[in-house]
């Protein structure tokens, strides 16, 4: 027996997207402006996790953008409403946390020991 979904909601696949892409694009742009400050900013007193608190809303928003979109897209694909819940947004969340722990990992990282030790083409 196959299942086709009488409405697929396209509609919130495309919201999803949408939100996850221009919320990438406002963290991409935060992010930005964190690194800009790093240099005019060389004291002891600066935080790393100071910088992690400005890039949770955005970042929040391409979860749920995400989140959003697998739903929909397993749902769109046959998954009953509940399966794709139950399915996506594990993964998504997961997923998502595991790069939010990268990220944090990746700016203390870089804030310690500079940009250029993330470059692994000058290694040679």
């Amino acid at each position: 027996m196959y299942y086709f979904p009488l409405q697929p909601p396209y509609f919130l696949l495309v919201v999803g997207f949408f939100a996850a892409l221009t919320s990438g694009i406002a963290l991409s742009g935060t992010l930005k402006v964190i690194v800009q400050k790093w240099p005019r900013e060389r004291s002891e007193n600066t935080k790393p996790n100071s910088s992690l608190k400005q890039l949770f809303v955005p970042f929040l928003g391409i979860t749920a953008g995400i989140c959003l979109f697998m739903s929909s897209g397993l749902e769109i694909f046959g998954f009953p409403t509940l399966l794709a819940l139950g399915v996506g947004l594990p993964i998504s969340l997961l997923t998502c946390l595991l790069v939010w722990l990268q990220l944090g990992s990746m700016l203390n990282f870089a804030q310690s020991r500079g940009m250029q030790s993330l470059d692994l083409d000058a290694e040679g």
